[in-house]
């Protein structure tokens, strides 16, 4: 259930949405990614909503856990959003493969969630 507080809601948000992403390409090579339109713009929007749930989040939360890149979210969140014909796809399979595994790790300290389905098997 999604908390009510804005900074926990929009933590939860990217949280629960971080996870989404990682699962859309668990087992999917970049090969794969790079010819699937649907999966693309899947992830994509996902990394938008992440971006614009870390926008939102206050100033002063932001300065206590430095330890979160909000500046890369967010900027990711806007490229993504205003300059979408030139969205780099191996950028956003990088980010999502590489990033979003740490980015979960560092919510899950702020905002604990009973484990994502395909962790539990």
């Amino acid at each position: 259930m999604r908390p009510q507080a804005p900074d926990s809601a929009y933590l939860w948000d990217m949280l629960e949405i971080s996870r989404t992403v990682r699962s859309i390409l668990l087992g999917v090579t970049l090969d794969e990614f790079m010819q699937d339109r649907v999966r693309q713009l899947s992830v994509e929007r996902g990394l938008e909503i992440i971006g614009e749930a870390a926008r939102r989040i206050s100033v002063g939360f932001k300065h206590a856990h430095g330890e979160i890149p909000w500046r890369d979210i967010i900027g990711l969140r806007n490229i993504l959003a205003h300059e979408y014909a030139e969205v780099d796809l191996e950028l956003v399979w990088e980010t999502v493969t590489r990033d979003i595994p740490k980015l979960i790790e560092l919510l899950e300290e702020l905002v604990p969630l009973p484990p994502a389905p395909e962790e539990t098997q």
